[in-house]
């Protein structure tokens, strides 16, 4: 099955395009495949234009962001440094490598919390731990490892302990301290752009291919959206949230079959027949522009695409879309 009715237009590539930086160079190496130099040139514009610029000008001195919750800063240090490593920010570049020194030099694990506010029954280890070393979850410890590897920090302690934490189904989940004995989609693939990204900087160890590719099977073995026992169609978390087929962006610690088909592009997986259905939803969601709409604006998130509300069309999951279909076509054709 290809799917080459979603081929995109001129206009559409025009569109993202005529855009952030950030837009721009990933539509000229994905979708246009251009030169590495006219990419190179439009990605170094990231730390001095548009959306990243603004995201770097707005840290403090203290390597927090002002937006979000106050008592828990260190969150949305997070999330914004994991936008920035989406939009490409070089992490060679001077304006990289300031606000990661700020993280890595202030920031700590529940830094404006009291010692004596924190649950007496819960594993308060992490408390005031630097950045960079993680805390107990691994949907979190997952995220600082794409994050760290990234921009050049050591991740190998918190992939070791990501490595010991990968449950017998291949998958991960943040409950698994609470008695949960079976993987998450949300937490799996928290982890599994971790181990990229690690795999990525270093070079990676057979311990980690493997492990990847056990939580890649997770994915896979569920058609990317569907319990394994009954092949019954999952729409959401079992906690509620929105359901898996309204893409966001960004989705935090949140799957959806968008995000990770996008990762198994990313990783070079071969499309095979598992894959098929999620396609063909992520390919009827275009609309008769031949673009994709922000399905879910999520809250506790950094704004990614100032002025687009849920239900308009975005950029980013055009972009993202675009190249998930243009991978399993032209794989499929090999």
């Amino acid at each position: 099955m290809t799917t080459n009715s979603t081929k995109p237009g001129k206009s559409v590539i025009q569109w993202l395009l005529d855009s952030d930086p950030s837009i721009r160079w990933q539509t000229l190496r994905d979708l246009q495949h251009a030169s590495a130099a006219e990419v190179a040139s439009e990605r170094a514009k990231v730390a001095t234009e548009g959306w990243g610029a603004a995201l770097l000008a707005a840290q403090t001195e203290g390597g927090t962001w002002p937006r979000g919750e106050p008592r828990l800063p260190e969150y949305t240090s997070l999330r914004t440094l994991l936008l920035l490593h989406d939009m490409g920010l070089d992490p060679a570049s001077e304006q990289a490598k300031t606000a990661v020194a700020r993280v890595r030099k202030n920031v700590q694990w529940l830094m404006n919390i009291p010692k004596e506010d924190l649950p007496k029954d819960e594993d308060i280890s992490w408390w005031h731990k630097p950045f960079f070393e993680g805390e107990v979850e691994p949907c979190i410890n997952g995220r600082v490892v794409t994050i760290g590897a990234y921009f050049g920090e050591d991740m190998q302690p918190l992939v070791e302990r990501l490595l010991g934490e990968q449950m017998a189904d291949g998958g991960w989940n943040c409950d698994q301290e609470q008695g949960s004995t079976r993987g998450s989609f949300h937490t799996t693939i928290d982890v599994l752009e971790g181990l990229l990204e690690f795999e990525r900087a270093t070079g990676g160890s057979p311990a980690v291919k493997a492990a990847r590719e056990r939580g890649q099977e997770y994915l896979l073995e569920r058609r990317l959206f569907k319990k394994l026992s009954t092949g019954e169609a999952i729409e959401h978390d079992r906690k509620g949230g929105p359901v898996w087929t309204q893409f966001s962006y960004p989705a935090g610690w949140r799957y959806d079959i968008l995000r990770g088909l996008d990762y198994l592009r990313a990783a070079g997986v071969k499309p095979d027949p598992r894959m098929k259905e999620a396609i063909e939803i992520i390919a009827s969601k275009r609309d008769v522009s031949g673009r994709w709409a922000l399905g879910i604006v999520h809250p506790d998130e950094v704004v990614a695409e100032p002025g687009v509300a849920e239900g308009q069309p975005s950029r980013w999951n055009t972009l993202r879309a675009l190249r998930v279909l243009d991978w399993y076509d032209n794989s499929a054709r090999d």
